[in-house]
């Protein structure tokens, strides 16, 4: 059996090193990639990978922001193995210490704040798949994973707000599908999908828990577990789909 070669962007912290942790513990043989921005800032993954070893895990510097830093890293990532099973694409950006926070009203709408969002949840997984398909049209079974958001859903749409998380994710979709269509035609084992994992105990959705039922706030290692459940079941006829966590699929 051909040894697995997983990529984790965002795999420092919350669900993305949940994800790499998961993934080492399911396939003793495989080799995680995990990228983070900061790579001097991502203690537990540093200590993950002085435990398992440097043929188990290796960690590259990813600015999902950077169009540059993204082909960098793809040079980089190509001297470590030059084919993937599985690229996880973990980047979402709902607020941060810049003032970015989701809009109840139209009022609150910043220009700034849209090109950030779109920058981060929609621009910067596109340019991942662009930058990284080629290790991944091999020609067997392969996915191309992208954390979404229900919300993203036009037709789920029932409440307004939010408006640049909601627009930028709805365009993410988009650009899954989209890039689903065309990398089908290359290799016909590729899988291209969209993922909500639902209300995740991460930085992301730490200020929004309270209204979160306590049954339905998932830690990350569960969140880990049930997305790559879904992964694996999942087959070509599904590309280009957004699925939740529990494998339903979301309308858009």
């Amino acid at each position: 059996m051909q040894r697995k070669h997983y990529l984790i962007q965002g795999g420092g912290r919350g669900l993305g090193l949940a994800l790499v942790e998961r993934l080492l513990e399911d396939d003793e043989h495989a080799q995680v990639i995990a990228t983070v921005r900061t790579p001097a800032n991502a203690d537990r993954l540093h200590a993950l990978a002085e435990r398992e070893g440097e043929d188990r895990v290796q960690i590259v510097a990813l600015d999902i922001g950077d169009e540059d830093n993204i082909a960098a890293a793809r040079e980089q990532v190509g001297q470590i193995s030059d084919r993937l099973d599985l690229l996880m694409i973990c980047a979402g950006l709902l607020h941060d210490d810049h003032g970015l926070w989701p809009e109840k009203r139209l009022a609150d709408i910043d220009p700034a704040h849209l090109m950030r969002a779109f920058t981060v949840n929609a621009a910067g997984p596109l340019l991942m798949i662009k930058h990284f398909h080629d290790l991944l049209t091999h020609g067997d079974r392969a996915v191309i994973a992208s954390l979404s958001a229900r919300v993203g859903s036009i037709s789920d749409n029932r409440r307004g707000g939010w408006y640049a998380y909601r627009a930028s994710k709805a365009a993410q979709n988009q650009f899954t599908r989209t890039a689903a269509i065309e990398l089908g035609r290359r290799s016909k084992q590729l899988i291209c999908v969209g993922l909500h994992p639902g209300t995740v105990d991460t930085g992301l959705s730490a200020p929004f828990q309270r209204n979160v039922p306590e049954k339905q706030l998932q830690t990350a290692t569960g969140a880990a577990q049930h997305l790559l459940a879904v992964l694996a079941r999942l087959t070509p006829e599904d590309s280009g789909q957004l699925f939740d966590w529990a494998g339903e699929v979301i309308a858009p």
